[in-house]
């Protein structure tokens, strides 16, 4: 059984790349702080009613059903 404790179990690997740095927003281009490569769209785009409402930036590159 492995010790709750133990300082190797609690630590995260993460992948070499995946650093805070500053990164382009995919949505607007503008430079944010970022804290790893899973994070590519800035605060004030995410703040957008089109961001949390999942609406399509340009008209027609939505897939239809």
């Amino acid at each position: 059984m492995e010790d709750p404790d133990n300082e190797t179990d609690a630590i995260i690997a993460r992948a070499h790349n995946d650093v805070p740095q500053e990164r382009a927003c995919l949505r607007c281009r503008t430079p944010f702080w970022s804290e790893g490569f899973g994070e590519r769209i800035c605060r004030r785009c995410k703040g957008l009613n089109a961001w949390r409402n999942g609406v399509s930036v340009t008209p027609g590159l939505a897939r239809r059903r």
